[in-house]
């Protein structure tokens, strides 16, 4: 078992399945600096200068105590970081789409192997059998 374990671990898919999880995670995380810091800023600056990604649907405010602490935090709906998501979700797949596209280039077009030679048609063999029978 310890050995099937081995071979399977070593094998080629599944090195390279780890290698894309890691470098899906890495691209992910550019990709989403990229749109918290640069993307989402000039879309705040067409919304009046606010940050969409810190809009949101208060649904019940925090309550204070005597303190000033919070007692009870608000209740929100934050549409502005589902936005600041779906953009993100809508670049990492374009990027994807990039890398595979590019990869798929890069990849040898496998040469087509040659057509078998065609057997004898039915005609041949059926002269071939009333031949043979004649002897």
């Amino acid at each position: 078992m310890l050995k099937e374990f081995k071979e399977f671990i070593t094998g080629g898919n599944v090195i390279e399945f780890a290698v894309a999880v890691i470098m899906a995670g890495a691209i992910g995380a550019v990709v989403k600096g990229f749109v918290s810091n640069i993307v989402m800023p000039v879309v705040g600056m067409f919304t009046g200068g606010v940050s969409v990604a810190d809009q949101k649907f208060v649904l019940s405010e925090a309550i204070l105590d005597a303190t000033g602490k919070v007692a009870t935090p608000e209740n929100a709906i934050l549409y502005g970081a589902w936005i600041d998501t779906i953009i993100n979700l809508l670049i990492v797949g374009l990027v994807m789409f990039i890398i595979v596209k590019a990869y798929n280039k890069t990849k040898k077009k496998e040469e087509e192997a040659p057509a078998a030679p065609a057997g004898p048609t039915q005609e041949e063999l059926l002269m071939e059998i009333r031949d043979a029978l004649k002897k």
